[in-house]
């Protein structure tokens, strides 16, 4: 290019970068050569050469393939728009997660965003405290550790559908719990008691049953739901791979969806739409969550490198009812 333009390399180089101090003709000239050789900057390259470019590590092991795809999805495309490196590594166990975090460790890593439930491992969260690695958690926080977060109110997301389906006219209303190594499991019941308890309706608790966020936990608790001498005529199951195996079960029993039985998810993944009734759920913006967190994780990262040791922040992103064609009112 410098010899096309008839300027010297390092004029070339002033102009790529932007920087000032280049006549307006030159500048011009050395644009032209450009275009005419076809030359794109290679990102990764002058990342290297400025040693800019963050290392992230994606650890995650999670039962439901819909908040993968959505969480995964929104990484990715922030990564590449802020040029970062991501290593995606999967953990099979709390223990194996240990084993995974401290290899990224001594591969010189910058940052880590952790996934529900390693998000939730106090062990591996501690692990990461003691070593100084920047860490920002998706989908529940844990602030004491001095690591931010990005989540939604999952306590009030879920007493919002159940007060859904009581203005339905529905009183036997069940929930099938998610994951006990999941926080936002916990705080899904709690909102689930509390919109009952606020409407003055008693919780069977024979309706509340329990799960593991994957799609066969679901089809298990439903079975049993709908086997009892008096199946609920609402089920709000605390994600949607729950809510869709519950919908495949209750056909499986001749239940008409919503006819006879109303059922409700949570996230809004791609699963909500893909099955038949299409579910009413909660959406938890994880994709934008997903960006929000590398943002947030690439921010301290660079208040760190200028000398500033940065807060724990968390931000709280909006949740919102989709209603589809999964609920209606109760048979009369």
């Amino acid at each position: 290019m410098a010899r096309l333009a008839g300027v010297s390399p390092m004029t070339v180089s002033r102009v790529i970068n932007g920087n000032l101090g280049v006549r307006d003709s030159t500048r011009e000239t050395v644009m032209a050569a450009i275009t005419e050789l076809g030359y794109s900057p290679n990102k990764a390259a002058r990342s290297l050469a400025t040693a800019s470019q963050s290392r992230i590590g994606l650890v995650y092991t999670n039962p439901s393939i819909g908040y993968l795809s959505a969480m995964l999805l929104g990484v990715l495309e922030e990564a590449r728009q802020s040029d970062t490196q991501v290593v995606v590594a999967e953990s099979a166990s709390s223990d194996d997660a240990l084993d995974v975090v401290g290899e990224l460790m001594e591969g010189g890593i910058d940052g880590v965003v952790l996934t529900p439930p390693l998000a939730d491992d106090i062990a591996l969260l501690r692990l990461l405290a003691d070593n100084g690695v920047e860490t920002v958690t998706l989908g529940t926080e844990h602030l004491e550790f001095g690591i931010s977060a990005v989540r939604i109110d999952d306590t009030g997301a879920a007493a919002h559908m159940t007060r859904h389906l009581i203005d339905l006219g529905h009183t036997r209303i069940a929930h099938i719990i998610g994951s006990d190594k999941h926080l936002s499991s916990g705080q899904r019941l709690a909102g689930f008691r509390q919109a009952m308890d606020e409407a003055k309706l008693a919780v069977d608790e024979d309706l509340v049953v329990p799960g593991s966020y994957s799609y066969r936990s679901g089809m298990v608790a439903a079975e049993r739901l709908l086997s009892l001498p008096r199946p609920p005529t609402a089920i709000f199951a605390a994600n949607d791979d729950m809510a869709a195996a519950t919908v495949a079960t209750a056909h499986r029993h001749h239940v008409d969806v919503p006819g006879d039985l109303t059922v409700t998810g949570f996230d809004d993944t791609l699963l909500a739409t893909a099955m038949y009734p299409e579910l009413t759920t909660i959406r938890q913006p994880i994709t934008d969550m997903s960006h929000a967190a590398i943002d947030l994780l690439q921010r301290n990262l660079r208040s760190r490198t200028a000398g500033t040791e940065p807060e724990a922040k968390r931000l709280l992103r909006e949740f919102s009812l989709v209603r589809r064609h999964s609920d209606a009112p109760p048979r009369s």
